[in-house]
């Protein structure tokens, strides 16, 4: 697949989502599973209830694959960057616990939702949020700014996965840290699944092997690269999803196919640091 036919689907899919106009407590179509509650998804991947009630409405679209934010270990003061930040969410959650010496930049390749989380933090008088238009392979950021950097369920979407890790690298301080929840791959996945624009912009055929991802991590630069948690990708979310299904029926994929492909995929957490 063309990178720039790629990423023209994967901002087309986000707009669609940023202009659904549901609530976090109403129902979203997910990029990365099915329809269902954003705060149901949410819980199950690791926030409290307390972190859902802290954000402003619409902002949790239940997009991610986990929580970064419960494991960065942020303190009052630092800088923190989040990598395709969306309505906001993981961005509000980090500020909170930057405080108001700290400051969170959320950078997003897609307009609508640079609006729609420009329209959050005015709607929470989030005054240490700042969002900007960008992408992740070129950050708009300049060298060793940040102290933090953040990714939830988005760097599996990249043509260009080791160009995004050499650029994170490059706004990290030293001594800055990066902490990433994403997709990877434990299994090779079918080729009809590989080659399909439609599921890569669902997370999944855009997904690398888990020791490609971290040797790409390590020949950025970072040091002490570890893996924090490792789950299962719930294949009742491909299952349920509108675009899942359409593939599933046009390729005729049998059940057991279907739950193949679903034991390669895994959810990961990872931490590392800028020496």
């Amino acid at each position: 697949m063309e990178d720039k036919k790629i990423k023209k689907r994967v901002r087309e899919g986000y707009a669609r989502i940023a202009d659904q106009n549901s609530s976090c407590c109403g129902s979203v179509e997910s990029c990365c599973g099915g329809t269902a509650s954003a705060e149901d998804i949410s819980r199950n991947i690791g926030y409290t209830e307390d972190e859902l009630r802290a954000v402003p409405e619409g902002s949790n679209l239940g997009l991610g694959c986990g929580n970064p934010t419960a494991i960065a270990s942020l303190k009052e003061g630092e800088i923190v960057l989040d990598l395709g930040s969306g309505a906001g969410f993981d961005c509000f959650l980090a500020a909170q616990k930057v405080g108001k010496t700290g400051r969170v930049i959320g950078i997003d390749m897609t307009p609508e939702m640079i609006e729609r989380a420009r329209e959050n933090a005015k709607k929470g008088k989030y005054e240490n949020v700042e969002f900007r238009h960008g992408e992740i392979e070129k950050l708009p950021a300049d060298d060793s700014s940040v102290d933090v950097i953040i990714s939830n369920c988005v760097i599996n979407l990249s043509p260009d996965k080791k160009q995004v890790f050499n650029e994170t690298y490059r706004v990290l301080k030293p001594g800055g840290r990066l902490v990433v929840s994403d997709i990877v791959l434990v299994k090779e996945l079918p080729d009809y699944i590989k080659n399909s624009v439609e599921v890569y912009v669902g997370c999944i055929s855009g997904a690398l092997m888990k020791d490609k991802y971290l040797e790409l991590i390590k020949e950025a630069g970072f040091q002490n690269v570890t893996v924090t948690d490792e789950t299962s990708f719930p294949i009742e979310l491909m299952v349920n999803d509108p675009t899942a299904q359409a593939i599933i029926k046009k390729e005729n994929i049998t059940a057991e196919e279907l739950e193949k492909v679903g034991n390669s995929v895994v959810s990961i957490k990872v931490a590392c640091k800028k020496l």
